[in-house]
């Protein structure tokens, strides 16, 4: 894809309305200085003294903070967080967010807010080390009230966005967002709305899944096929085109340093190989990246090809983002793929 090509995609994003539908969670960073380190008189342990704190989207909201990153124009979030003062703080980070509207996010007693809490070692000129890390999650059937709040929610944004994605991020079944019914309730909008571009990623399994399309990784795609774990990136292509004709809708399966797999029901596949590493990587929410670019691009009227190679290229910027959950904006995309030789 030449300059001026990605060029005309990437101008086509300030007017693209976009839905993410899905589990949304507070990242909160903690900036631990290890030159400040004690020892507690109380219990005799190492005492980690926090100088910084840092919030921010996660699991969904990596998707956002992508899509926010590209410049599209109008985006809402649908979920729910809960009232607490960490749906307070994911709240707040979501409506300081360009383009973000809230109306379709939900805030109730009845869930608490999906958190991850993640200390961090800072030493001067070293990157960040993660320590063990604290999750606050949900581990009860979402409750019917709140999955009819966002049945609801999905069904009037359908005549309003040129795009959904459906992000899964929890490992219980039927405790975060995306439960049966709403699964139900998407494979109807996907019937009455065939024209609506649907992504899907789910880190549990996209087994069952509506006929929208798919992204993944190897991995998932070896669950969901019965691949062979040794696979090469000839049989994974042929295994996403096999889907991707099940589906009648394109397939994605990202493949960590061997690049991303593109397939389309009639056909035609793309293999764009990663692009070599230019330091210190850290892979945290390069999935995400991949999601929020092949979404935006296809709804720009890109390609599969063009969607994949935009998507390569921001996961290539995200994973030399260390200590965070990056982004990749469209002027980082434009100078790494011209860079790169696109």
């Amino acid at each position: 894809m030449n300059s001026a090509r990605l060029r005309a995609i990437t101008s086509a994003y300030p007017g693209l309305r976009v839905g993410v539908i899905g589990d949304f969670c507070l990242d909160r960073y903690l900036e631990i200085d290890p030159g400040r380190g004690e020892i507690s008189i109380e219990t005799g342990l190492p005492v980690h003294n926090v100088t910084h704190v840092r919030s921010q989207p996660g699991a969904a909201g990596t998707i956002l903070n992508n899509l926010v990153a590209l410049g599209v124009g109008c985006l809402y979030p649908v979920g729910f967080c809960g009232r607490d003062g960490e749906g307070y703080e994911l709240r707040r980070a979501l409506s300081a967010r360009a383009g973000v509207r809230l109306e379709y996010f939900c805030e109730t007693e009845q869930r608490r807010t999906f958190t991850y809490c993640k200390p961090l070692l800072m030493r001067p000129g070293q990157a960040p080390e993660e320590l063990n890390r604290l999750d606050s999650k949900n581990w009860t059937p979402t409750p019917e009230p709140v999955q009819e709040q966002l049945i609801a929610a999905l069904a009037a944004l359908a005549g309003q966005v040129d795009a959904l994605i459906l992000m899964d991020q929890v490992d219980l079944p039927e405790t975060g967002v995306v439960t049966s019914r709403l699964l139900e309730a998407v494979r109807d909008l996907a019937g009455q709305h065939s024209e609506l571009l649907i992504l899907a990623d789910s880190r549990r399994s996209l087994r069952g899944y509506p006929p929208v399309c798919l992204k993944m990784n190897a991995a998932e795609l070896t669950a969901l096929t019965g691949m062979s774990p040794q696979a090469d990136t000839k049989e994974i292509v042929h295994k996403a085109v096999e889907l991707a004709r099940q589906q009648g809708r394109p397939v994605f399966v990202t493949l960590a340093e061997r690049g991303i797999v593109g397939a389309s029901p009639d056909g035609p596949s793309a293999h764009v190989p990663a692009l070599p590493l230019r330091g210190e990587i850290d892979i945290v929410g390069a999935g995400d990246a991949v999601t929020a670019n092949l979404t935006a691009a296809l709804a720009a009227g890109a390609s599969v090809a063009e969607a994949v190679e935009i998507a390569n290229v921001a996961a290539s910027i995200v994973i030399h983002q260390l200590g965070t959950t990056g982004t990749a904006g469209v002027g980082q995309i434009r100078e790494l793929a011209r860079a790169s030789g696109g």
